[in-house]
C-alpha cells in the first residue's frame, strides 16, 4: 500500500458502511469507514477494528487500550496523546499519520506498514514487532525500551532520540535509515547496518566501551 492509495481502491471499499459516531468499551466494528472526524476522548478499550478503513480521523487523548486493528487502513490519521497500550495490530498499514505523546507499551504488531508517518514521544515499551517496516518516517523520542523486535525495517526513515536500551533485535535493518539512538554496545546486537553507519556510530560505541580514541604523539 502507498500514500496514492485512495479509498475506493481498497478492494472491500464497496462493503464499507460508514460509522455511526458511537464510541464504547469492547465494540466490534467489521468494514467500518471512518471519515474525517474529529473525536475527542473517546472509550474504545477493547473494542475490534476488522477490515475497516479510517481517513483523516483524529483521535485527541481517548482510551483505546487493548483494541485489535486487523486488516486495518489507516490515511492521514492522528493519535494525539491517546492511549493504544496493549492494542493488537495485524496486517494493517498506516499512511501519513501522526502518533505523538501516545502510550503503545505493550502493543503487538505483525505486518505492519507505516509510511510517511511522524512518531513523536511515542511509548512502545515492551512491545512485540514482527515483520514491521517503517518506511520514509519520522520516529522522534520513541522509547522501544525493553521491546522484542523481529524483521523490522527503516527504509528512508530518520530516527532521533530514540531509545532501544533493553530492546531484543533480530533482524533488524537499520539500513538506509537516519540514525540518532541512544547507544550502548548492547543496544543493537542483532541489527544489519551499513558500512557508512558503522563509522557513524563508531565514537559512541568507544565512548560506551570505555574506549580513548587519540592521534599518536607527535615523533
Amino acid at each position: 500500500m502507498t500514500k496514492k492509495q485512495k479509498l475506493e481502491d481498497l478492494p472491500h471499499a464497496e462493503w464499507l458502511t460508514p460509522h455511526d459516531g458511537r464510541w464504547v468499551p469492547d465494540g466490534d466494528h467489521d468494514t467500518v469507514r471512518f471519515e474525517a472526524a474529529e473525536v475527542s476522548d473517546p472509550d474504545a478499550t477493547g473494542s475490534r477494528f476488522l477490515d475497516c478503513a479510517f481517513t483523516g480521523t483524529a483521535f485527541e487523548g481517548g482510551r483505546l487500550r487493548a483494541a485489535r486493528f486487523i486488516d486495518v487502513w489507516a490515511n492521514e490519521v492522528r493519535f494525539v496523546g491517546t492511549d493504544l497500550a496493549e492494542t493488537g495490530w495485524q496486517d494493517a498499514a498506516l499512511i501519513g499519520s501522526i502518533l505523538a505523546g501516545t502510550r503503545a507499551f505493550g502493543a503487538r504488531l505483525t505486518r505492519v506498514t507505516f509510511t510517511s508517518c511522524k512518531l513523536d514521544t511515542v511509548n512502545l515499551r515492551d512491545a512485540v514487532l514482527n515483520d514491521v517496516t517503517f518506511q520514509d518516517c519520522l520516529l522522534r523520542g520513541v522509547d522501544f525500551g525493553g521491546a522484542k523486535l523481529t524483521r523490522t525495517s527503516f527504509p528512508g526513515s530518520r530516527l532521533t532520540q530514540t531509545v532501544l536500551a533493553g530492546a531484543t533485535l533480530d533482524r533488524v535493518d537499520l539500513r538506509g535509515a537516519e540514525l540518532g539512538i541512544t547507544i550502548d554496545p548492547q543496544t543493537i546486537r542483532g541489527a544489519i547496518i551499513s558500512p557508512a553507519q558503522l563509522l557513524d556510530l563508531a565514537p559512541h560505541l568507544a565512548e560506551a566501551l570505555g574506549i580513548k580514541v587519540e592521534e599518536p604523539p607527535l615523533p
